[in-house]
């Protein structure tokens, strides 16, 4: 029998997810390595290999975590980032919608503060990040831009929510 995951919602419109110790140590396994096989994260955290599929399977369904390639822009030929803020005037979600239509844009976040919205941009050079904030000033609610342009990225993690 399997421990089945100790996964619930603190809130059952839209509170948290509250994760039991050995669903974050599972977690923990796939954000370190995340092909690493079912076995090997049972033989860590003191499961089977086949509870360990289901918690990750749960896990999923939940909505909790996915599972996904993590590329490298660089050695993919996209050498500019850029974190766009953009202010805009009406109605924040559609404008968001519009952007996040954009294919170059891998980000969109309704903010507090300075910006209104912000989005994250991999592209090929200058020129193209030209070429997508000229897309971004094209929709009409949009007022105005200020991009700042990745220099060197010094870390970048995905480990939050098990500790």
């Amino acid at each position: 029998m399997t421990t089945p995951p100790r996964v619930r919602r603190n809130n059952a419109h839209s509170g948290p997810v509250v994760l039991d110790d050995l669903s974050k140590q599972i977690i923990e396994q796939l954000q370190a390595d995340g092909r690493k096989p079912y076995a090997a994260i049972g033989k860590a955290v003191g499961l089977s290999e086949a509870a360990v599929r289901q918690r990750v399977q749960r896990l999923q369904d939940a909505g909790v975590m996915q599972i996904v390639a993590v590329t490298d822009p660089l050695t993919l030929g996209f050498p500019r980032q850029a974190m766009i803020g953009v202010n805009c005037e009406g109605d924040l979600e559609s404008v968001a919608d519009e952007l996040s239509a954009i294919e170059e844009i891998d980000y969109v976040v309704l903010t507090a503060g300075s910006f209104d919205v912000i989005v994250e941009v991999v592209c090929e050079g200058d020129g193209h990040l030209l070429e997508i904030l000229s897309k971004i000033r094209a929709i009409p609610a949009v007022r105005a831009t200020e991009s700042f342009v990745y220099l060197k990225l010094r870390k970048q993690t995905y480990s939050w929510g098990t500790r």
